[in-house]
Protein backbone atom coordinates (compact mmCIF):
# COMPACT_ATOMS: atom_id res chain seq x y z
CA UNK A 1 0.00 0.00 0.00
CA UNK A 2 2.65 2.51 0.72
CA UNK A 3 4.83 1.81 -2.37
CA UNK A 4 1.22 2.25 -3.86
CA UNK A 5 1.14 6.08 -2.44
CA UNK A 6 4.50 6.60 -3.61
CA UNK A 7 3.10 6.35 -7.45
CA UNK A 8 1.90 9.98 -7.59
CA UNK A 9 4.94 11.21 -6.69
CA UNK A 10 7.28 8.97 -8.68
CA UNK A 11 5.21 10.09 -11.70
CA UNK A 12 5.36 13.52 -11.08
CA UNK A 13 9.44 13.72 -10.51
CA UNK A 14 9.23 11.98 -13.90
CA UNK A 15 7.36 14.71 -15.26
CA UNK A 16 9.62 17.35 -13.73
CA UNK A 17 12.51 15.72 -15.76
CA UNK A 18 10.94 16.04 -18.69
CA UNK A 19 10.24 19.61 -18.05
CA UNK A 20 6.16 18.91 -18.18
CA UNK A 21 6.47 19.91 -14.55
CA UNK A 22 2.99 18.49 -12.31
CA UNK A 23 0.07 20.81 -11.40
CA UNK A 24 0.70 24.63 -13.10
CA UNK A 25 2.87 25.51 -15.48
CA UNK A 26 3.25 29.06 -15.44
CA UNK A 27 6.71 29.77 -14.33
CA UNK A 28 7.95 27.09 -17.00
CA UNK A 29 9.68 28.77 -19.66
CA UNK A 30 11.99 26.65 -21.87
CA UNK A 31 14.69 28.57 -23.77
CA UNK A 32 16.18 28.87 -26.72
CA UNK A 33 13.89 28.80 -29.92
CA UNK A 34 11.19 27.22 -27.60
CA UNK A 35 8.30 30.01 -28.63
CA UNK A 36 7.81 30.59 -25.19
CA UNK A 37 5.02 33.17 -25.51
CA UNK A 38 6.31 34.63 -21.98
CA UNK A 39 9.49 36.39 -23.36
CA UNK A 40 8.83 39.85 -24.34
CA UNK A 41 12.20 40.96 -24.94
CA UNK A 42 15.27 40.09 -26.79
CA UNK A 43 17.93 41.45 -28.53
CA UNK A 44 18.24 40.41 -32.56
CA UNK A 45 19.77 37.62 -33.91
CA UNK A 46 20.03 38.73 -37.53
CA UNK A 47 22.41 42.20 -38.02
CA UNK A 48 22.45 44.62 -40.26
CA UNK A 49 25.57 46.13 -42.08
CA UNK A 50 24.14 49.49 -41.83
CA UNK A 51 22.27 51.44 -39.92
CA UNK A 52 19.74 51.90 -42.75
CA UNK A 53 16.99 49.91 -41.44
CA UNK A 54 13.62 51.28 -43.17
CA UNK A 55 12.97 53.87 -40.69
CA UNK A 56 10.83 52.98 -37.48
CA UNK A 57 8.74 51.05 -39.01
CA UNK A 58 11.31 48.83 -40.70
CA UNK A 59 12.92 48.59 -37.89
CA UNK A 60 9.62 47.22 -35.63
CA UNK A 61 9.06 44.73 -38.96
CA UNK A 62 12.46 43.38 -37.93
CA UNK A 63 11.23 42.59 -34.29
CA UNK A 64 8.16 41.27 -35.31
CA UNK A 65 9.00 39.24 -38.01
CA UNK A 66 12.19 37.30 -35.14
CA UNK A 67 9.43 37.25 -32.97
CA UNK A 68 6.92 35.53 -34.96
CA UNK A 69 9.84 33.15 -36.61
CA UNK A 70 10.73 32.42 -32.85
CA UNK A 71 7.16 31.80 -31.85
CA UNK A 72 6.90 34.15 -29.07
CA UNK A 73 3.08 34.50 -29.06
CA UNK A 74 0.70 37.12 -29.81
CA UNK A 75 2.62 39.95 -28.96
CA UNK A 76 3.39 43.24 -30.60
CA UNK A 77 7.36 44.15 -30.67
CA UNK A 78 8.62 47.51 -31.15
CA UNK A 79 12.37 48.37 -31.72
CA UNK A 80 14.11 50.44 -28.83
CA UNK A 81 15.19 53.48 -31.02
CA UNK A 82 14.63 57.01 -30.82
CA UNK A 83 14.22 59.44 -33.47
CA UNK A 84 13.96 63.41 -34.51
CA UNK A 85 11.07 62.82 -36.18
CA UNK A 86 7.50 60.86 -35.24
CA UNK A 87 6.20 59.22 -38.55
CA UNK A 88 2.81 60.14 -37.45
CA UNK A 89 3.65 63.33 -36.74
CA UNK A 90 6.35 65.21 -37.91
CA UNK A 91 6.20 68.05 -35.31
CA UNK A 92 7.30 65.56 -32.65
CA UNK A 93 10.33 63.51 -31.75
CA UNK A 94 10.57 60.01 -30.50
CA UNK A 95 11.91 58.55 -27.06
CA UNK A 96 13.11 55.48 -26.86
CA UNK A 97 11.83 54.66 -23.73
CA UNK A 98 7.97 55.86 -25.40
CA UNK A 99 7.51 53.19 -27.78
CA UNK A 100 8.09 50.03 -25.58
CA UNK A 101 5.38 49.64 -23.50
CA UNK A 102 5.44 49.59 -19.68
CA UNK A 103 6.62 46.23 -18.98
CA UNK A 104 7.69 44.30 -17.09
CA UNK A 105 10.01 42.47 -19.38
CA UNK A 106 11.34 38.57 -19.54
CA UNK A 107 13.87 37.56 -21.63
CA UNK A 108 14.13 34.42 -23.91
CA UNK A 109 14.58 32.16 -20.63
CA UNK A 110 12.09 33.53 -18.64
CA UNK A 111 14.10 35.89 -16.73
CA UNK A 112 13.11 38.86 -15.97
CA UNK A 113 15.01 41.78 -17.19
CA UNK A 114 13.01 44.76 -15.74
CA UNK A 115 9.54 45.61 -13.78
CA UNK A 116 9.47 48.84 -15.49
CA UNK A 117 10.64 51.72 -16.97
CA UNK A 118 12.35 52.84 -14.10
CA UNK A 119 14.15 49.23 -13.11
CA UNK A 120 15.35 49.36 -16.77
CA UNK A 121 16.83 52.40 -17.05
CA UNK A 122 19.02 51.21 -13.90
CA UNK A 123 20.21 48.56 -15.48
CA UNK A 124 23.48 47.90 -16.61
CA UNK A 125 24.45 45.47 -19.39
CA UNK A 126 24.69 41.98 -18.70
CA UNK A 127 25.60 39.05 -21.36
CA UNK A 128 23.57 36.58 -19.60
CA UNK A 129 20.17 38.85 -19.23
CA UNK A 130 20.79 40.71 -22.94
CA UNK A 131 19.90 37.70 -24.96
CA UNK A 132 18.35 36.94 -28.59
CA UNK A 133 15.01 35.40 -29.35
CA UNK A 134 17.01 32.12 -29.59
CA UNK A 135 18.09 32.67 -26.02
CA UNK A 136 21.44 33.06 -27.48
CA UNK A 137 24.55 35.80 -25.85
CA UNK A 138 25.86 38.56 -28.23
CA UNK A 139 29.19 38.32 -28.58
CA UNK A 140 31.20 40.53 -26.54
CA UNK A 141 33.75 41.69 -24.03
CA UNK A 142 32.66 38.58 -21.61
CA UNK A 143 35.22 35.75 -20.73
CA UNK A 144 35.14 33.05 -22.90
CA UNK A 145 32.72 35.28 -26.17
CA UNK A 146 33.35 34.07 -29.73
CA UNK A 147 34.47 36.89 -31.85
CA UNK A 148 34.00 39.38 -33.32
CA UNK A 149 32.52 41.97 -30.88
CA UNK A 150 29.13 42.22 -32.11
CA UNK A 151 28.06 44.08 -28.53
CA UNK A 152 27.09 48.00 -29.63
CA UNK A 153 23.52 47.99 -29.77
CA UNK A 154 21.70 50.51 -32.20
CA UNK A 155 19.49 53.17 -29.86
CA UNK A 156 19.99 56.63 -30.67
CA UNK A 157 19.64 57.18 -26.84
CA UNK A 158 20.66 59.01 -24.10
CA UNK A 159 21.25 56.68 -20.89
CA UNK A 160 17.46 57.85 -19.92
CA UNK A 161 16.06 56.65 -23.30
CA UNK A 162 15.50 59.65 -24.48
CA UNK A 163 16.49 60.81 -28.20
CA UNK A 164 20.19 62.17 -28.75
CA UNK A 165 19.68 64.23 -31.64
CA UNK A 166 21.95 64.10 -34.17
CA UNK A 167 22.85 60.29 -33.44
CA UNK A 168 20.08 58.15 -35.60
CA UNK A 169 21.32 58.19 -38.68
CA UNK A 170 18.36 60.15 -40.35
CA UNK A 171 16.06 58.59 -38.22
CA UNK A 172 17.20 55.14 -39.34
CA UNK A 173 17.16 55.59 -42.64
CA UNK A 174 20.30 56.51 -43.85
CA UNK A 175 24.06 54.58 -44.58
CA UNK A 176 26.19 57.70 -44.91
CA UNK A 177 29.60 57.09 -43.76
CA UNK A 178 29.60 60.64 -42.29
CA UNK A 179 26.76 60.25 -39.81
CA UNK A 180 27.15 58.08 -36.73
CA UNK A 181 24.28 56.66 -34.24
CA UNK A 182 24.53 56.27 -31.10
CA UNK A 183 24.94 52.62 -29.42
CA UNK A 184 25.14 51.12 -25.83
CA UNK A 185 26.53 47.51 -25.16
CA UNK A 186 24.43 44.32 -24.29
CA UNK A 187 27.37 43.26 -22.45
CA UNK A 188 27.72 46.29 -20.00
CA UNK A 189 31.46 45.68 -20.87
CA UNK A 190 34.30 47.82 -22.64
CA UNK A 191 37.73 46.70 -23.00
CA UNK A 192 39.34 44.06 -20.76
CA UNK A 193 35.74 43.42 -19.50
CA UNK A 194 35.65 46.75 -18.06
CA UNK A 195 32.46 47.49 -16.52
CA UNK A 196 32.68 51.04 -15.37
CA UNK A 197 30.95 53.68 -16.60
CA UNK A 198 30.32 54.65 -19.67
CA UNK A 199 31.04 51.05 -20.88
CA UNK A 200 28.20 49.65 -18.38
CA UNK A 201 25.37 51.04 -20.40
CA UNK A 202 23.42 48.68 -21.72
CA UNK A 203 21.72 51.56 -24.27
CA UNK A 204 24.06 54.76 -24.26
CA UNK A 205 27.84 54.03 -24.29
CA UNK A 206 29.69 55.71 -27.48
CA UNK A 207 28.81 56.55 -31.06
CA UNK A 208 29.45 54.15 -33.72
CA UNK A 209 32.15 54.06 -36.88
CA UNK A 210 29.50 55.02 -39.17
CA UNK A 211 25.57 55.23 -40.52
CA UNK A 212 27.48 53.05 -43.56
CA UNK A 213 29.38 50.82 -41.80
CA UNK A 214 28.00 49.26 -38.20
CA UNK A 215 31.17 46.49 -37.73
CA UNK A 216 33.75 49.08 -36.52
CA UNK A 217 33.91 49.89 -33.15
CA UNK A 218 32.21 46.19 -31.79
CA UNK A 219 28.89 46.31 -33.56
CA UNK A 220 26.68 44.45 -35.75
CA UNK A 221 23.62 46.72 -36.71
CA UNK A 222 21.51 44.58 -33.84
CA UNK A 223 18.26 46.30 -32.13
CA UNK A 224 16.69 46.02 -28.57
CA UNK A 225 13.16 44.72 -29.36
CA UNK A 226 10.44 45.19 -26.41
CA UNK A 227 6.84 43.65 -26.45
CA UNK A 228 4.54 46.61 -25.83
CA UNK A 229 1.29 44.11 -24.65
Amino acid sequence: MNNLRLLPWIACMILHLLNAGCGSDEDVHPGGGGGAAKTTFFVTSDTSATADLGGLQGADARCQRLADAAGLGAHTFHAYLSAEQDPADESKTVNARDRIGTGPWYNSKGVMLAQDLTALHALSGDAELFLDENAAKINGQWQGSPTPVEHDILTGSAADGTLLAGKTCADWSSDATDMTAQVGHSDGLGPSMNSAPPYNSWNSVHENGSCGDTAPRGGAGRLYCFAID
